[in-house]
């Protein structure tokens, strides 16, 4: 019976009135895949030798081994029938007669079986993510030959062949964790020198990314490692592409290689005498400063600070000028009285003044003038008091002892902002109230003070001034160095037009300023930077590849910085070394590795300054960085 022809599945036109079921594939169908079945129709059909039937059964396998269910051995000799085209792939590859030209096709019969041997070791590769199918294949005797014979063979000088190459490769990674390399180099039965080649030769990035994968699960088998190299071209190809940070995938293979490469110790002394050493250290620091995700945190560590305007104004109580008490004295009570309160109180509903206090200011006033009026006694002072202030009330206050006020009324205040226009002449003993201006300070000096001074010389009396005495012609220009500007000086722009004080309760303004006790600091907030998230796989691998290559620069007993006891598992300083058992190495090789470490601990003080802009999550792998940092400051310069 013919195999029918594929036909690909029907979709459901949704614009269609009428709904229409769609067409299932019959891929998944028993009689294709029943187990344990020698005439399987699949493996009859790649077996039959004729290309529809191939091409039928190779079209359904490429679907089917993209599922968890696909198992291999379910199709009894499945697995040999593919094997059979790809071998027959690289046979013709290595042959002259039907090599691949470059300006013809290849004849159709080629073609189509070449095709054919790709899509056989497509489904091997697919095939081989699942498992117990992975299991199937490590254990067949034609596996491990077969990628072999491909990296010999199949050269990457055409799309068809590369992709080959691919398969090849990725088949190998899925059967590579507990694959045990023959002891020889050989490549014919050791792939790892052919990996090495591609890798540090090719200028495809897929064959790159996957031969340093598979290097890398390879050599990290512990029964692998006598076949690390360093002088690996693998290790040339991780090192020329790890600057490539924005290329995510071929950088973390990278990485990953050179972490495999550097865990063992005679690769990792041997790479401190790499030419590249110090600027692939440097390239690692990048890459964590690259991928590192900062946010900056503001911890408030201060106290609460209480300020007040710098210019504040003093407020006092209003005295009566020599013109409102001529004014006054001039009149009979009780309106005399009258316009003292208007003059001196003023309404305040949570005012207050003792009755004793209000007679007193009356008496003070008016008592050396009472020979014109005479004084009003204490009760019709208070009386008065309502009928200015209609809302002021007299009242006793339930003691002990008992206390007598007038309530709603306050004294007049006002602001003495020309308190810097004073006059401080004759020792700051002036008993004339301060000037609205320094035109009028400066006159009042001189027609007041300097006119009335007997001598050609006089000395200046401005407060504590401790000039000589000088001509009145100096002297004029003297004064003016004590006089104020009309405007104060300009703040510099970072000053503050605030004042702090020590408390709320502190007092201000004061008579001495110079002893108010140390305010809090303004700004007490503490900003610091620190990682937001968790640092990315790479970023990992990169601080393990460089506490290696700091453990085996700081690996002699004299240059070691011990801080933990197992070093987390690194090579390099051993804690407590018996001298009679410890192999001694050749004057030479010493001599080199001394010499490597040098190197190590030079490249180490040339990166500190980096290494101290690296933020990571984790306080392991902040104290790594710190000890790295602290050992930077004692490397060799």
């Amino acid at each position: 019976m013919q195999p029918s022809a594929y036909r690909p599945p029907t979709y459901v036109d949704t614009q269609a009135s009428q709904p229409q079921a769609p067409t299932t594939t019959d891929d998944y169908e028993r009689w294709y895949t029943d187990r344990d079945i020698p005439t399987n129709r699949m493996v009859l059909s790649l077996r039959s030798g004729l290309d529809p039937e191939i091409s039928w059964a190779l079209d359904r396998l490429c679907r089917l081994c993209d599922n968890d269910q696909f198992l291999l051995d379910s199709m009894p000799g499945l697995t040999d029938a593919l094997f059979e085209w790809p071998e027959w792939y690289i046979g013709q590859s290595n042959s002259q007669k039907v090599a691949s030209p470059l300006l013809f096709a290849l004849p159709p019969d080629v073609e189509a079986k070449k095709r054919h041997g790709l899509e056989c070791l497509f489904i091997l590769r697919n095939s081989s993510l699942n498992e117990p199918n992975a299991i199937e294949l490590a254990q067949h005797r034609r596996t491990l030959p077969l990628i072999l014979l491909a990296l010999r063979k199949v050269k990457p000088d055409s799309d068809a062949n590369t992709e080959f190459l691919l398969h090849a490769i990725e088949l190998l990674q899925t059967i590579s964790p507990d694959l045990v390399l023959a002891s020889s180099s050989s490549p014919e039965v050791n792939p790892v020198q052919i990996l090495a080649e591609i890798a540090g030769t090719s200028s495809n990035r897929s064959l790159i990314i996957s031969c340093l994968s598979t290097l890398n699960i390879l050599l990290s088998n512990p029964s692998n490692v006598a076949h690390h190299m360093s002088d690996s071209k693998a290790l040339t190809g991780a090192l020329r592409y790890l600057p490539l940070f924005v290329d995510h995938p071929l950088v973390d293979a990278c990485v990953n290689f050179l972490y495999t490469h550097l865990s063992h110790y005679p690769t990792a002394k041997a790479f401190l005498l790499h030419p590249d050493m110090p600027s692939t250290l440097k390239v690692l620091v990048s890459l964590l400063l690259h991928e590192q995700v900062e946010e900056t945190v503001s911890l408030d560590i201060g106290s609460d600070v209480y300020t007040v305007p710098a210019n504040s104004k003093s407020r006092k109580n209003h005295e009566l000028t020599r013109e409102e008490l001529d004014s006054l004295v001039a009149m009979p009570e009780p309106q005399r009285c009258y316009e003292w309160m208007k003059a001196m109180f003023i309404a305040e509903p949570d005012g207050e003044l003792t009755q004793v206090d209000f007679w007193t200011l009356y008496k003070d006033v008016f008592s050396p003038f009472q020979d014109r009026f005479p004084l009003l006694v204490a009760s019709e002072v208070i009386k008065n008091v309502n009928l200015i202030f209609p809302s002021a009330q007299a009242m006793v206050l339930p003691g002990p002892p008992q206390k007598f006020v007038v309530r709603g009324v306050d004294r007049r205040r006002e602001d003495s902002v020309n308190e810097r226009f004073r006059c401080h002449w004759d020792r700051s003993q002036c008993a004339l109230p301060p000037f609205s201006s320094p035109d009028e300070l400066f006159e009042h000096i001189v027609s007041h003070h300097i006119l009335n001074y007997e001598g050609s010389e006089m000395p200046c009396f401005w407060a504590t001034c401790p000039i000589p005495p000088l001509p009145k012609g100096r002297l004029r220009s003297h004064i003016l160095t004590h006089i104020p500007s009309s405007q104060p000086s300009p703040l510099h722009p970072s000053q503050s037009d605030t004042i702090t004080l020590p408390n709320h309760m502190f007092p201000y303004p004061t008579s001495n300023p110079t002893t108010r006790p140390l305010p809090p600091a303004r700004e007490s907030n503490l900003t610091y930077r620190k990682a937001a998230v968790d640092p990315p796989s790479t970023s990992l691998t990169a601080l393990l590849c460089i506490r290696i290559l700091f453990r085996a620069s700081f690996a002699s007993a004299d240059a070691a910085p011990r801080v933990d006891k197992d070093h987390f598992g690194f090579p390099g300083v051993v804690e407590e070394v018996i001298e009679q058992e410890a192999d001694v190495p050749p004057v030479g090789i010493q001599e080199s590795e001394q010499e490597g470490e040098k190197r190590g601990r030079r490249a180490f003080t040339r990166v500190r300054k980096m290494l101290q802009e690296v933020q990571i999550r984790g306080q392991t792998f902040t104290g790594w960085i710190l000890e790295m940092v602290d050992a930077g400051l004692t490397g060799t310069t």
